[in-house]
């Protein structure tokens, strides 16, 4: 499967006993689903953004020596070669293949969990309170995301900071 594809859940009535038709509704159901909702959804939007910019960036430096073998002007080569340097600081400023790998491994951490949950299995096999394990977990990696983020915001501050 490529990396961001999203990736569905299902679960067959039989692998998680008569109740799992019905899946658990209480407020860390409802975090766990939102939160795999919103990572993927990320996910998928800065990969199509990372792969644009990547294509347009080599579609864009491969035509500039067939245009200056065919004579074109010395202006609109030099414009292909700004375009190329305006869209490599569109992805270094914007941060899409870093979001894009990010949040697609923090939706797959989600839903590993999520399946865990269902089956009754790792942590939740033996937990007194496996919805308040499963809250905890959620709110764990969510938190790690928001953390990991805040410090590369801080670190490209401090780069730009210094640049001036």
């Amino acid at each position: 499967m490529e990396l961001g594809a999203p990736c569905p859940i299902e679960l067959a009535p039989e692998a998680n006993g008569a109740d799992a038709a019905a899946p658990p509704s209480s407020p860390a159901w409802e975090r766990l689903e939102t939160q795999i909702a919103w990572y993927d959804k990320k996910s998928n939007q800065n990969q199509r953004w990372f792969k644009r910019l990547k294509v347009l960036q080599i579609v864009t430096a491969a035509a500039i020596p067939v245009a200056a073998a065919a004579g074109v002007d010395a202006g609109v080569i030099g414009g292909g070669g700004a375009l190329i340097v305006v869209l490599e600081g569109l992805q270094q400023l914007q941060q899409y293949q870093q979001n894009w790998t990010t949040y697609r491994s923090t939706c797959e951490r989600l839903k590993h969990d999520k399946y865990l949950y269902l089956a009754h299995a790792g942590p939740y096999t033996k937990a007194p309170r496996p919805e308040a394990l499963l809250a905890e977990r959620v709110e764990g990696l969510v938190s790690q995301e928001h953390a990991a983020w805040v410090s590369q915001q801080q670190e490209a501050s401090k780069r730009s900071g210094e640049a001036s």
